[in-house]
């Protein structure tokens, strides 16, 4: 088992902390396979289907972790995020497990069936321009005197996170290689922490459309989000957060991209293949598993499959 360097912001400890604090509140998603896909990819692939996690998507547990994390003072004046979507559902959802306000801002760029679904979860919703979520998230804090609780940049949140790859290296033995996708960093920075200490390795898979996390990583110097990307992954537009940065710099993780083509070709195979509707920020591992091929060759690979949100938009674009 590898050291963990010292003095990172989340731990291995933390994680399995959240384990623990989660447990019952969230599900323990299946792992999928398909020989299909196996053949296609050129190595056998064990799919950890976070799309079939409460709310959709990976964001549940996170967010749940956040929220059980809280004093009863702090959860009595609620709690508020931005977000373009699964966080924004998770953390409504995690609320409600509570029975506490929650105030979510969303860009006017949100899916509509993202918003919906917060909505559909008790939360207020305030939108605003895709430039204004933290401002607006601020404010609203302020008002309210609600906990903010960030998507990608809040400790609890990666914690919470890092427990889909705990559960995946659980039920699978001896996997080579576990790819998450990557957005502001969470998920794979939880991911990370999990199977280095196992001595896994682990990628990061983002669109090349949305490269910001694979150039900060490779650069060492955190760059800033790509503006007006073309892409359906709405779900990973984000800037690489700062503890996330941290977290995998300290652990040298590589982060590779796939093009939108490919991504779309992924979203399609996860519905021909297994059955499974996988939205085309969740399809972005099996993507960057298809697209460098001999990377991943013959290896035992664990692909976290982040969510399932989707309003079905891209089966309708070129490639898709």
């Amino acid at each position: 088992m590898s050291a963990e360097p010292a003095s990172l912001p989340v731990t291995l400890a933390d994680v399995r902390a959240a384990a623990a604090r989660i447990a019952g509140h969230v599900h323990r998603t299946p792992v999928v396979t398909s020989r299909q896909l196996d053949a296609l990819a050129g190595c056998s692939l064990f799919l950890k289907s976070e799309n079939l996690q409460k709310v959709g998507a990976f964001k549940a547990r996170g967010a749940t972790n956040a929220v059980l994390s809280l004093s009863d003072a702090e959860a009595a004046r609620g709690v508020c995020t931005h977000s373009s979507g699964n966080h924004a559902a998770a953390l409504a959802f995690a609320a409600g497990r509570r029975g506490i306000r929650c105030h979510v801002v969303m860009p006017h760029t949100a899916p509509a069936v993202k918003v919906a679904a917060v909505e559909g979860y008790g939360a207020r919703v305030v939108r605003c321009d895709p430039a204004e979520r933290e401002s607006t998230c601020a404010r609203l804090a302020a008002e309210t005197g609600a906990t903010i609780v960030h998507p990608f940049e809040d400790p609890r949140v990666i914690a919470g996170q890092g427990t889909a790859a705990l559960e995946l290296l659980d039920d699978v033995s001896d996997l080579d290689v576990v790819v998450a996708p990557v957005g502001g960093g969470g998920l794979l920075s939880g991911t990370a922490l999990v199977a280095r200490a196992a001595d896994v390795d682990v990628h990061g898979a983002e669109p090349l459309a949305v490269d910001d996390a694979a150039r900060s990583l490779r650069s060492g110097v955190r760059q800033p989000r790509v503006e007006s990307p073309q892409t359906a992954c709405d779900g990973l537009l984000t800037a690489l957060g700062v503890p996330d940065f941290a977290i995998l710099s300290a652990l040298r993780v590589e982060v590779l991209t796939a093009d939108e083509s490919t991504i779309l070709r992924a979203a399609r195979l996860h519905l021909e293949r297994t059955k499974h509707v996988v939205e085309p920020s969740g399809a972005v591992p099996l993507a960057v598993v298809l697209a460098h091929a001999d990377r991943f060759a013959g290896r035992r690979v664990g692909l976290i499959v982040s969510g399932g949100n989707t309003d079905f938009a891209w089966l309708c674009s070129p490639g898709g």
